[in-house]
């Protein structure tokens, strides 16, 4: 990373939580304190007792997790549940980040990546990482 690039993203942990993200993330918040901020979806999907979180997160002092009850289409199986979260100041230095990784085509969860907070992606060496605005 060269002198330019720096301070452009922050690093934290992005965790798939099935179905018990606002638990997770309120139990972490009894350990770290902090702020915490829940998106869900506005209408109940099948398969979850409660509102599924599309986007948590906690910020504190120490730690920052990001979390999602949603989960991916292989479903959660050991290893794949988390993720490498970097949170981009704007569209433009997300695909930025996105080129200098040598990233393939991102994951989209909308038609255009620059409307959506999040985008998927996976290196070479199956990392996943998840890039926000």
């Amino acid at each position: 990373m060269n002198d330019s690039d720096r301070g452009k993203f922050v690093s934290a942990v992005f965790i798939t939580f099935s179905g018990s993200c606002r638990k997770a993330l309120t139990y972490y918040q009894t350990c770290f304190g902090g702020t915490l901020q829940f998106e869900t979806f506005e209408e109940e999907l099948e398969g979850y007792t409660e509102m599924p979180v599309v986007s948590g997160s906690l910020v504190s002092d120490s730690v920052i997790i990001y979390g999602s009850d949603l989960v991916h289409s292989e479903g959660r199986t050991l290893g794949n549940y988390l993720s490498i979260f970097l949170h981009c100041k704007n569209t433009d230095d997300r695909q930025a980040l996105i080129e200098k990784l040598g990233l393939n085509e991102p994951h989209l969860f909308a038609r255009n990546s620059d409307d959506q907070k999040l985008v998927e992606v996976t290196d070479a060496f199956d990392v996943r990482w998840i890039l926000g605005v």
